[in-house]
């Protein structure tokens, strides 16, 4: 609910809740008072909301950033509003282990409703931003289920709302935080998107899992040894961290559990990292990223710097200098690109050439003439600052947010002060970089602490664990992470993988996507 004209007139707070029944948004009101004061400090600062004295924060996502404020803002002085297409909060650091049974999947997740019992939610896209009207236009990320049947109270007959009308809502903000994130780069290569897998979400570490799986039993009952070598090549674009851990998870799995299911097949299996750097890991300490090299050389992990790839065909990898290679499974992990969001901003918001949001040292957005937009802020991956260009990880996102909710929450008890006044400008400190390399080993880079600080080998591995386990947002993921590490390490990793088992059901499916 928003202040009208006669509204302001009257000293009272109104705390509203929606809920979408049908085609139109129904309203429950609770008064309460506002004094005189409050009021004048929120028209001032241009709130129009009355349900809590500080309005309501919007946040668009639930990673990193937009998980942290959802939970840490202050909800007796701000309607928390949070909008994601996720209804989690996924740990990306230990994701890639995931992918090859590692770990579960839950033990990754955090459910956004987990923590929200003050704050209200929609599993839904954001599709545009009107700054000027202060709302946002969202399509609900939700299976279809069917028509509902409601009754009109004015001419008392029987009414059905079809899936469309129920799909896209608008909803309106007094604070907007942007923290959707980002997609995967593919650099406009032909073929990526269609027959290359990403690891950014759970699923696409299940899709992993299954198609590894599929590799290896479809080797088994092939007859020619070229498309066994085919079948059991799997390559990694990108040496960054992404792709050198899951590129260790996987020799992981292969030497010790594959070698045992499928005995008959180790020779043919190959791994490869291509990327076309002249060094894998090269945002790490020159020492580590040698020692990464080595180590995977000696594991039998083929890495191939300096290459360049030119399409992707289905079972095939080009590359620029014309060789073709076959492979089983392809994961893409070469860096980030906009995400939709982002890009439906275009010519509104001032971006970096890498097409991030451009913000002030504040983390305000700033408009396409480098004007601040009053109470828009944009954090994590999808945003940067003007003139400091800040690296696209979990550890930038996070101070964003603890900053962030610090400086609002000061705002709500300050209220007469304006944001600068209340805090000064962010300010990022690099605490460092770890990476799994496999067999028990680990890289951990924090020269940018002391020069010094940098370890490999059994020792560092211990530190990325512990580092990891203790990052773990719940106790109870504190408790099953350790759990299947043991389990993973005394029985093995498990093996199923979850189909449609239901013949028909697969021969429709296939003949929809062909």
């Amino acid at each position: 609910m928003y202040l009208s004209t006669s509204a302001a007139k009257r000293p009272m707070m109104t705390t509203t809740s929606l809920s979408l029944t049908g085609e139109s948004w129904s309203t429950s009101s609770t008064l309460h008072f506002l004094n005189p004061f409050q009021l004048r400090q929120q028209q001032q600062r241009g709130i129009r909301s009355v349900g809590k004295t500080q309005g309501r924060v919007m946040i668009l996502g639930s990673g990193w950033g937009g998980f942290k404020l959802l939970r840490d803002m202050d909800k007796n002085a701000y309607q928390v509003v949070a909008v994601s297409p996720r209804n989690h909060f996924l740990f990306t650091p230990l994701l890639a282990s995931t992918s090859v049974g590692t770990l579960e999947f839950r033990c990754i997740t955090e459910p956004v409703r987990g923590y929200t019992r003050n704050v209200e939610y929609h599993q839904a896209w954001c599709d545009n931003v009107d700054f000027e009207q202060s709302k946002v236009d969202c399509t609900l990320n939700l299976s279809a289920v069917p028509a509902t049947h409601i009754t009109d109270p004015a001419t008392h007959t029987l009414q059905t709302v079809t899936n469309n009308q129920k799909n896209h809502l608008s909803l309106n903000y007094d604070h907007l935080i942007i923290a959707v994130g980002s997609y995967s780069n593919t650099f406009n290569i032909p073929g990526v998107k269609e027959h290359a897998f990403f690891l950014k979400e759970v699923s696409d570490a299940r899709k992993i899992r299954s198609r590894v799986l599929e590799c290896f039993e479809r080797a088994e009952m092939s007859r020619s040894e070229e498309e066994k070598n085919g079948l059991l090549h799997f390559a990694v674009v990108g040496g960054g961290p992404t792709g050198v851990e899951f590129s260790s998870e996987l020799h992981d799995f292969i030497r010790e559990d594959c070698s045992r299911l499928f005995p008959g097949l180790m020779n043919h299996v190959t791994l490869a990292v291509y990327d076309v750097a002249p060094t894998i890991l090269a945002n790490f300490d020159k020492s580590l990223s040698e020692y990464c090299m080595t180590k995977f050389k000696r594991s039998g992990i083929e890495v191939r710097t300096g290459t360049a790839v030119e399409r992707v065909e289905d079972g095939k990898l080009v590359l620029k200098n014309g060789k073709q290679i076959p492979f089983g499974c392809l994961v893409w992990s070469t860096g980030l690109t906009e995400n939709p969001m982002t890009a439906s901003l275009e010519n509104r918001v001032m971006k970096s050439k890498s097409k991030r949001i451009l913000t002030d040292p504040y983390l305000r957005v700033l408009d396409n003439e480098g004007k601040v937009i009053p109470n828009v802020y944009a954090v994590g991956d999808c945003a940067t600052i003007k003139d400091h260009e800040l690296p696209q990880t979990a550890q930038v996102a996070n101070q964003q947010a603890i900053y962030l909710r610090k400086a609002l929450n000061k705002l709500a008890k300050q209220p007469e002060k304006s944001f600068t006044d209340v805090t000064a400008p962010f300010s990022f400190k690099n605490l460092g970089s770890m990476a799994y390399i496999g067999n028990w080993e680990a890289v951990v880079d924090m020269t940018k602490i002391n020069e010094n600080a940098k370890e490999s080998g059994t020792l560092a591995w211990v530190f990325w664990r512990s580092s990891y386990l203790t990052m773990s947002v719940s106790m109870r993921n504190k408790m099953i992470i350790p759990m299947y590490w043991f389990l993973t390490w005394v029985f093995g990793r498990d093996v199923s993988s979850f189909q449609e088992y239901d013949r028909r059901k697969r021969l429709m499916n296939a003949e929809r996507e062909g």
